[in-house]
């Protein structure tokens, strides 16, 4: 594990290793070499929310295990099976609330990932372990863990997927509330991918696609948002906060939300065109 300096003093940037799930069993279907499915899901720590009543009628579900939880994630397991890159916020890595299950884990296990990577964000102790997830069937050629600027508590993980021109780069995100503080992350996330050709950004950026692809630092990277539907409140959704942003040479095969109102937010998905027929991007399992 090797700490670089970034931004200030303070913080740092982590290369490590993903961890890899020991219980994946190799696919009965062969999966499209062609292509790669990918799916952003805030899962608001496996609670179903339904209504704005529901954060304070609800709000003890974010301190206390109960029995929903764990159906709602299984439920999210069930999901993810279907795609090879998965991007996760808001799940807890393993606390009281959790009933001491990595939930990052737990979903790579459901959903069958032979590779997975916990970035924990903000640290209760026993009560919450705050993180952000990512969970892939490529091993990746690089891994990065990026704890992003501004107020603690939110982060980035760098997945490097190929290698050679043809890599992408996979960045799995949460962003802050605030402009101001959004906008020195995404500036910070702009230089971590500027010497890669072919980017995916994946998250919940809290703000819309006009903002970030226009009037933000990711402006110079040439971007596309093909998904403008809203995605938030997963009830009745109103906003598009939740995107995967893809560089301009990458093709699109399929992109969607997702009416799976399980969480507060509903997830994202895409396919998109690998850029060639490498063996570098072959699934780890085959």
């Amino acid at each position: 594990m090797l700490t670089l300096p970034r931004f200030s003093q303070e913080r740092s940037m982590i290369t490590c290793d993903a961890n890899h799930n020991a219980l994946c069993s190799p696919d009965v279907v062969p999966r499209n070499e062609q292509r790669i499915r990918l799916l952003s899901f805030n899962i608001q720590v496996g609670i179903t929310t339904s209504a704005y009543r529901h954060y304070v009628t609800r709000s003890w579900k974010h301190l206390i295990p109960h029995q929903e939880r764990y159906r709602n994630l299984e439920k999210i397991g069930f999901l993810l099976g279907d795609y090879d890159i998965v991007a996760l916020q808001e799940a807890d890595g393993g606390s009281l609330r959790s009933g001491n299950i990595n939930q990052v884990q737990q979903l790579a296990q459901l959903g069958n990932f032979p590779y997975w990577y916990q970035q924990r964000n903000r640290n209760l102790g026993p009560f919450a372990q705050h993180s952000n997830g990512l969970l892939t069937r490529f091993e990746p050629q690089r891994l990065e863990d990026h704890p992003l600027p501004g107020p603690s508590g939110r982060g980035a993980i760098l997945a490097q997927i190929g290698d050679g021109d043809d890599a992408i780069a996979v960045v799995s995100m949460h962003l802050a509330l605030g402009t101001r503080a959004r906008t020195r992350q995404l500036d910070y996330v702009r230089e971590i991918v500027s010497d890669y050709r072919h980017i995916v950004l994946m998250g919940d950026m809290n703000t819309h696609a006009e903002q970030l692809l226009v009037n933000s630092p990711l402006s110079s990277l040439n971007l596309t948002a093909p998904q403008v539907c809203a995605t938030f409140p997963s009830w009745n959704p109103q906003r598009c906060l939740d995107h995967i942003l893809i560089s301009s040479e990458l093709d699109i095969a399929n992109m969607s939300v997702l009416p799976v109102p399980i969480s507060d937010h509903l997830p994202v998905s895409m396919d998109i065109i690998l850029p060639s027929a490498s063996p570098t991007y072959r699934f780890a399992q085959q």
